[in-house]
Protein backbone atom coordinates (compact mmCIF):
# COMPACT_ATOMS: atom_id res chain seq x y z
CA UNK A 1 0.00 0.00 0.00
CA UNK A 2 1.22 3.54 -0.99
CA UNK A 3 0.07 5.97 1.39
CA UNK A 4 1.17 8.88 3.53
CA UNK A 5 1.36 7.92 7.36
CA UNK A 6 0.70 11.02 10.01
CA UNK A 7 1.42 10.13 14.04
CA UNK A 8 -0.89 11.51 16.44
CA UNK A 9 -0.62 11.49 19.74
CA UNK A 10 -3.71 8.05 19.54
CA UNK A 11 -1.57 6.46 17.18
CA UNK A 12 -0.52 6.11 13.41
CA UNK A 13 -2.76 7.21 10.17
CA UNK A 14 -2.60 6.22 6.86
CA UNK A 15 -3.77 7.22 3.68
CA UNK A 16 -3.99 5.40 0.79
CA UNK A 17 -3.18 7.26 -2.64
CA UNK A 18 -5.94 5.51 -4.15
CA UNK A 19 -8.23 7.42 -1.96
CA UNK A 20 -6.63 10.66 -1.93
CA UNK A 21 -6.69 10.39 -5.70
CA UNK A 22 -10.66 9.08 -5.65
CA UNK A 23 -11.37 12.43 -3.85
CA UNK A 24 -9.31 15.06 -5.46
CA UNK A 25 -11.30 13.60 -8.21
CA UNK A 26 -14.38 13.66 -7.29
CA UNK A 27 -13.75 17.48 -6.44
CA UNK A 28 -12.39 18.39 -9.74
CA UNK A 29 -15.61 17.27 -12.09
CA UNK A 30 -17.72 19.54 -9.88
CA UNK A 31 -15.54 22.50 -11.04
CA UNK A 32 -16.84 24.84 -13.80
CA UNK A 33 -15.39 23.80 -17.13
CA UNK A 34 -14.49 20.41 -16.31
CA UNK A 35 -15.93 17.86 -18.08
CA UNK A 36 -14.17 14.79 -16.87
CA UNK A 37 -10.75 13.27 -16.39
CA UNK A 38 -8.60 11.57 -19.01
CA UNK A 39 -6.78 8.42 -19.53
CA UNK A 40 -4.04 8.83 -21.89
CA UNK A 41 -2.95 5.68 -23.60
CA UNK A 42 1.06 6.83 -24.34
CA UNK A 43 1.94 3.72 -26.65
CA UNK A 44 -1.02 4.73 -29.15
CA UNK A 45 -1.41 8.74 -27.92
CA UNK A 46 -4.82 8.50 -27.68
CA UNK A 47 -6.79 10.33 -25.06
CA UNK A 48 -10.16 9.38 -23.92
CA UNK A 49 -12.86 10.45 -21.26
CA UNK A 50 -12.79 7.74 -18.22
CA UNK A 51 -16.02 7.28 -16.47
CA UNK A 52 -16.85 8.31 -12.72
CA UNK A 53 -16.02 5.22 -11.60
CA UNK A 54 -12.33 5.56 -13.25
CA UNK A 55 -11.50 8.79 -12.40
CA UNK A 56 -8.27 7.76 -10.35
CA UNK A 57 -6.52 6.59 -13.66
CA UNK A 58 -6.33 10.59 -14.87
CA UNK A 59 -4.60 11.75 -11.61
CA UNK A 60 -1.45 10.55 -10.29
CA UNK A 61 -0.99 11.22 -6.72
CA UNK A 62 2.83 11.41 -4.98
CA UNK A 63 4.13 12.23 -1.46
CA UNK A 64 7.46 13.77 -0.85
CA UNK A 65 8.22 15.09 2.27
CA UNK A 66 5.08 14.83 3.82
CA UNK A 67 3.60 17.30 0.98
CA UNK A 68 1.08 16.23 -1.86
CA UNK A 69 2.18 16.22 -5.62
CA UNK A 70 -0.93 15.70 -7.75
CA UNK A 71 -1.15 15.79 -11.15
CA UNK A 72 -4.38 16.12 -13.35
CA UNK A 73 -4.95 15.16 -16.49
CA UNK A 74 -8.35 16.71 -17.61
CA UNK A 75 -10.89 17.32 -20.61
CA UNK A 76 -12.72 20.60 -20.53
CA UNK A 77 -15.46 22.64 -21.82
CA UNK A 78 -15.50 24.19 -25.02
CA UNK A 79 -15.79 28.02 -25.24
CA UNK A 80 -14.15 28.44 -21.91
CA UNK A 81 -11.11 29.89 -20.51
CA UNK A 82 -8.50 27.51 -19.57
CA UNK A 83 -6.35 29.83 -17.75
CA UNK A 84 -10.20 30.43 -15.06
CA UNK A 85 -10.94 26.31 -15.38
CA UNK A 86 -7.39 25.71 -14.43
CA UNK A 87 -7.56 28.38 -11.67
CA UNK A 88 -11.00 27.17 -9.74
CA UNK A 89 -9.54 23.29 -10.12
CA UNK A 90 -6.12 24.71 -8.27
CA UNK A 91 -7.97 26.25 -5.08
CA UNK A 92 -10.87 24.35 -5.10
CA UNK A 93 -9.00 21.11 -5.14
CA UNK A 94 -6.46 22.64 -2.50
CA UNK A 95 -8.85 23.89 0.02
CA UNK A 96 -11.22 20.71 0.17
CA UNK A 97 -7.99 18.13 -0.51
CA UNK A 98 -6.17 19.87 2.66
CA UNK A 99 -8.99 19.91 4.52
CA UNK A 100 -9.57 16.41 3.91
CA UNK A 101 -6.36 14.54 4.54
CA UNK A 102 -4.50 17.09 6.64
CA UNK A 103 -1.45 17.15 4.54
CA UNK A 104 -0.39 19.97 2.85
CA UNK A 105 -0.19 20.26 -0.81
CA UNK A 106 2.95 21.30 -3.02
CA UNK A 107 2.11 21.10 -6.43
CA UNK A 108 -1.21 20.79 -8.52
CA UNK A 109 -0.13 20.15 -12.29
CA UNK A 110 -3.02 20.13 -14.66
CA UNK A 111 -2.40 18.59 -18.11
CA UNK A 112 -5.55 19.26 -20.62
CA UNK A 113 -5.88 16.59 -22.82
CA UNK A 114 -8.66 17.72 -24.49
CA UNK A 115 -11.58 19.93 -25.52
CA UNK A 116 -15.59 18.74 -25.66
CA UNK A 117 -18.65 20.30 -26.42
CA UNK A 118 -21.22 19.91 -23.63
CA UNK A 119 -24.69 20.17 -24.91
Amino acid sequence: MRGSSMNTHMGNIVIDNEVIAQYAGSVAVECFGIVGMAGVNVRDGLVRLLKMDSLTRGIHVSINNNKLTLDFHVIVSYGVSIIAVADNLVSSVKYKVEEFTGIEIEKINIFVEGVRVID
